[in-house]
């Protein structure tokens, strides 16, 4: 059974940092193309960041230079760092595997930038 679990969702001051951890299971994670997305109230789901199997990563603009993900495939997990939090940052966080032919959900984690 292929799970993936998020974590380190939280409420956190515009400026602030916070960082979100998944961990897979199930699935052979060195393989997979891992991804971290979100959707705020009203909106789409769309994607932040992602990190391919070679270590390229990939990032949303709004994004760029305030985000890193990374990857540990000897754990299983790939992590979230996210600096100067904004308001507009505020969303359910999923974790996302994907190969050509599997793609896999977290259930998400909420993060809420408000003072």
């Amino acid at each position: 059974q292929v799970q993936l679990v998020e974590s380190g969702g939280d409420l956190v001051q515009p400026g602030g940092s916070l960082r979100l951890s998944c961990a897979a299971s199930g699935i052979i994670f060195s393989i997979y193309t891992m991804g971290w997305y979100r959707q705020a109230p009203g909106k789409q789901r769309e994607l932040v960041a992602e990190i391919f199997i070679g270590g390229r990563t990939n990032y949303a603009d709004s994004v760029k230079g305030r985000f890193t993900i990374s990857r540990d495939n000897s754990k299983n997990t790939v992590s979230l760092q996210m600096n100067s939090l904004k308001p507009e940052d505020t969303a359910v966080y999923y974790c996302n595997a994907h190969s050509v032919s599997r793609k896999y959900w977290g259930k998400g984690t909420l993060v809420t930038v408000s003072s």
